[in-house]
């Protein structure tokens, strides 16, 4: 009878290292356990990766991805239609929109749009919203520029 390759490899490894020995009974120090004893079951892998996101400080990040997945959702398909989130920092949830028009009614909602951002994703930490009008270049660049009109007042 053939085996399988699982079988051959474990079987390999068996060789290699050791087949199973009784481990040696003896005296646990406080707080130790043993194997196979109570409270040793494994988790699942669920709550495997929701331990490393909450170490790692993934958690805002990933909310910020499911909020710009789920933006038709948030805000509906015609308004999703002419609108799309583009990124987040600093709390700034930054919007493009298809035209002037579009970028004008979205700054009307903006409240409304900020209170269900942190009732649907409060991990976000969305405080505000950057509505960007195409064909608008910003000269700006952070939150410390410098104020007055920049490059383009050479214009003519």
């Amino acid at each position: 009878m053939k085996r399988s390759e699982p079988a051959r490899v474990y079987q390999r490894l068996r060789q290699k290292f050791g087949g199973y020995s009784r481990p040696v009974d003896r005296v646990l120090a406080e707080g130790e356990s043993v194997p196979y004893g109570n409270n040793r079951d494994p988790g699942t892998f669920a709550h495997a990766v929701e331990l490393l996101t909450d170490s790692m400080g993934w958690n805002a990040n990933i909310a910020q991805a499911e909020l710009v997945e789920h933006w038709a959702d948030i805000v509906g398909d015609d308004v999703a239609a002419h609108t799309s989130p583009t990124g987040c920092s600093d709390a700034v949830l930054e919007v493009h929109c298809d035209s002037s028009a579009w970028a004008t009614q979205l700054r009307l909602m903006r409240s409304d749009l900020v209170a269900a951002l942190s009732e649907k994703f409060p991990e976000a930490g969305i405080q505000e919203i950057s509505v960007k009008a195409p064909g608008a270049p910003s000269w700006k660049h952070g939150r410390r520029s410098v104020p007055g009109r920049g490059p383009r007042d050479t214009y003519g």
